[in-house]
């Protein structure tokens, strides 16, 4: 197979080799300007709305929109922030009390389990004691350790080091923003004729699948917060805004869903014994799950071209490489790749 490759396309194979190897070691360090670009392309539509719609330049258009964009993300980030800081201080001080609350759970099961137990074999009964007793420890000192004032305030020492990324993220985005055109036609200008045709072509079905699939993930996740809402102000009123919107931005990460949130909250209400708000939750979870699991087979196939496992796929491999930007990355690679073998720009034709 590899002797009938031209030149060209050992060239190619090689540049890509080396872009996946750098790849490996920079995209870590580099997540808020890759954040920033990736941003920069999906504003990208509204900036040229605005230069058509209003017949605006290009730089008073950044500006509108990069306005717009910060007060948005500031309004939400502030409100999500404070109100989630304020319940993570207070579940951490109130940890303890939460710990002695499933102690005295478990204590009355153990009681119950004795009543059940009475006509098994003893050597079974002490097993599971010894079971549930090892459980409970591990999980009593893990609650400890984690949820300590130590380690929040040792979080938020980190505090500085987010705002330095977040500022260059914002930087970055505002560049990206004005350079784009610039920076595509400098892409474009080192390409021949025929390749940068082809190129063109990947980038539009490219633009054009990621796009929609955002658009349909953001048209879905309103969906599920909606539902989050109207659920959480009948079930537990006072964190119903700040657990639904936690659930929304969980829930627009594909494959996870909103069962990540609700699950363990559910499984904590059960065990403290509120047994009526434990099933609520249980079944809130279950009817957002359907309402995802209903939509995202068709949203995963219409919008991007791939099948829901290969999505999986992609999304697992790049979680395990690159860590979180890799759940977002393995799929827009495989989706590159396709499109990239629709233009002729990789030709994969063999048989074995």
């Amino acid at each position: 197979m590899f002797r009938y490759l031209t030149k060209r396309q050992w060239i190619l194979i090689l540049l890509a080799l080396i872009f996946v190897i750098a790849g490996y070691f920079i995209l870590p360090v580099s997540i808020p300007l890759l954040l920033a670009f990736f941003t920069a392309l999906f504003l990208n539509p509204s900036i040229r709305w605005l230069q058509f719609r209003f017949k605006l330049n290009r730089k008073i258009s950044v500006i509108i929109v990069f306005v717009v964009f910060l007060v948005i993300i500031s309004v939400i980030g502030t409100y999500s922030v404070t109100r989630a800081v304020t319940h993570i201080v207070n579940f951490a001080e109130n940890a303890p009390s939460y710990v002695n609350q499933i102690n005295a759970k478990l204590i009355e099961l153990e009681t119950d389990l004795d009543h059940v137990t009475e006509d098994l074999p003893p050597e079974f009964v002490k097993e599971v004691k010894e079971g549930i007793e090892t459980n409970l420890s591990s999980f009593t000192d893990f609650v400890k350790d984690r949820f300590q004032l130590e380690k929040i305030a040792s979080a938020i020492s980190k505090v500085p080091e987010y705002l330095v990324s977040l500022i260059v993220y914002l930087l970055a985005l505002f560049m990206f923003m004005l350079e784009l055109p610039r920076l595509k036609a400098n892409a474009y200008n080192n390409l021949t004729d025929e390749t940068a045709e082809k190129v063109r072509f990947m980038n539009a079905r490219l633009s054009y699948v990621v796009l929609g699939f955002l658009k349909a993930q953001f048209l879905v996740s309103i969906i599920i917060f909606i539902v989050s809402l109207i659920g959480l102000l009948i079930i537990a009123p006072e964190f119903a805004v700040i657990m639904s919107i936690i659930i929304w931005l969980i829930d627009f990460i594909p494959i996870i869903g909103s069962i990540v949130i609700l699950g363990p909250w559910a499984l904590y209400m059960l065990i403290t014994g509120n047994v009526f708000a434990g099933t609520q939750l249980a079944v809130l979870a279950v009817i957002l799950l359907a309402i995802r699991r209903t939509v995202e087979p068709k949203v995963m196939g219409k919008h991007i071209g791939l099948s829901p496992l290969a999505t999986l796929i992609a999304m697992y491999l790049g979680l395990k490489l690159i860590g979180i930007l890799g759940f977002i990355l393995g799929p827009l690679v495989v989706i590159a790749f396709n499109s990239a073998k629709e233009a002729g720009i990789i030709k994969w034709n063999f048989k074995l």
